[in-house]
C-alpha cells in the first residue's frame, strides 16, 4: 500500500518576532450589536456608538504562500501563490525527506507572476510499497531575475524645501549589505510627503508598524514602506514611513512626482528619515543598484560614504 505523510513549513523573505501595531475597531450598531473589523465603520451608512480601537501586533505581510495539494493516491503538488503586485521569485526545498522525490528535483525555482499562482514541483513516492514523509521550505524573494535596468534619472522622493542626505551609498551604519549598498537616506520630519521618483507599479506595502530602535533583532523588517515596480523590471523601495503612512495600494498605478506616502520613524533607524533604494532580484538576491537623481537645481551629489 502506498502512503505518504506531509509536514510543510515555509521560510519567507523576512522572520523576526512580531513589533509593531495594526488596528481593530469595534463598534455597537444602533440595534445593539457588536461588531469588529480592520477598519472603522462608514459614519454615512452606519449608526455606530461606542467606537473603540483596539491595538493588536502585526507580523510583515506574507509575500507567497505554499499549497500542497494530494490526490489521493500518495502523490502531492507544491503550488506557490503570490500576493505582491508583481513578480515573485521562489525557491523550494526539501528540509527533511523519507522515500520521496520532486518532479522537477528539489531544490527547484519558479518566477510568478503578480498574484498569480505556480505549480513548483510534484512529490510522490520513490517506492510505492513503502511509507513516505517529506517536510517542504519556501524561499521567495520580490522581483524578476531576468530584469534589465535602463539608465533612467529620478526624481526627489520628498516635497520640502532642500533636501539633506544623512546616508549614503556605502554608509558604514546600515548600508552594507547588498540590498542597501546604493541606499540613499533623506533627513525628512515626521509626516513629510513621499514623492515617487519614477512612474510605476505598487507591488508591496507595509503599513501598520509603529515603533523604532536601534534593535536589528527586534526591529530589522519592521519599517513600513512602499515598493513600486518600474518598467525595466527594476524597484524602488521608499522605507521608514509612520504609521498609516501609505497612501496607495497595491496594484495602483503611480506617476513620477505623486505623493505615495509619508516619513516617519518605523523599523531599525535612528531616527526620522526617508530611506530610498532601487534594487534588482538577482536570482534570489535582492541588490541596490546605483541610480542618478535630479534635483531642484541640477544633479544630486550622492556620497560614497557618510555614516548617519
Amino acid at each position: 500500500m502506498r502512503r505518504c505523510l506531509v509536514a510543510i513549513a515555509i521560510a519567507l523573505v523576512v522572520s523576526s518576532p512580531p513589533v509593531g501595531a495594526a488596528r481593530v475597531y469595534r463598534w455597537t450598531d444602533h440595534a445593539g450589536v457588536v461588531h469588529y473589523g480592520d477598519r472603522a465603520p462608514d459614519a454615512g451608512k452606519v449608526q455606530a456608538r461606542d467606537l473603540r480601537v483596539i491595538p493588536v501586533r502585526a507580523e510583515p505581510g506574507a509575500v507567497v504562500r505554499l499549497r500542497v495539494e494530494g490526490d489521493g493516491s500518495g502523490n502531492y503538488a507544491a503550488w506557490a501563490d503570490n500576493t505582491l503586485a508583481g513578480p515573485l521569485e521562489v525557491m523550494l526545498r526539501f528540509s527533511r525527506a523519507r522515500n520521496v522525490a520532486g518532479d522537477p528535483a528539489l531544490p527547484a525555482d519558479a518566477v510568478i507572476p503578480a498574484r498569480g499562482s505556480v505549480r513548483v514541483a510534484r512529490i510522490g513516492a520513490l517506492d510505492p510499497d513503502r511509507a513516505g514523509e517529506f517536510e517542504l521550505q519556501l524561499d521567495a524573494m520580490p522581483g524578476d531575475p531576468t530584469a534589465q535596468p535602463r539608465d533612467v534619472v529620478y526624481q526627489l522622493p520628498l516635497r520640502q524645501r532642500a533636501s539633506h542626505i544623512d546616508q549614503g551609498y556605502g554608509g558604514r551604519f546600515s548600508h552594507t549589505d547588498p540590498q542597501n549598498r546604493y541606499a540613499v537616506d533623506f533627513a525628512a520630519d515626521l509626516g513629510t510627503p513621499v514623492l515617487a521618483a519614477r512612474d510605476g507599479v505598487v507591488m508591496q506595502v507595509e503599513s501598520d508598524f509603529d515603533k523604532a530602535g536601534l534593535n536589528l533583532e527586534k526591529y530589522g523588517g519592521r519599517a513600513n514602506f512602499v515598493r513600486i515596480l518600474h518598467d525595466d523590471g527594476t524597484m524602488g523601495l521608499y522605507a521608514h514611513l509612520q504609521e498609516g503612512g501609505v497612501l496607495v495600494q497595491l496594484g495602483q498605478r503611480v506617476r513620477a512626482g505623486q505623493q505615495i506616502g509619508l516619513s516617519g520613524n518605523t523599523g531599525f533607524t535612528t531616527g526620522p528619515h526617508l530611506h530610498f533604494a532601487v534594487q534588482v532580484n538577482r536570482g534570489m538576491r535582492l541588490q541596490s543598484i546605483p541610480f542618478r537623481m535630479a534635483g531642484t537645481v541640477g544633479m544630486v551629489s550622492i556620497p560614497g560614504e557618510n555614516a548617519r
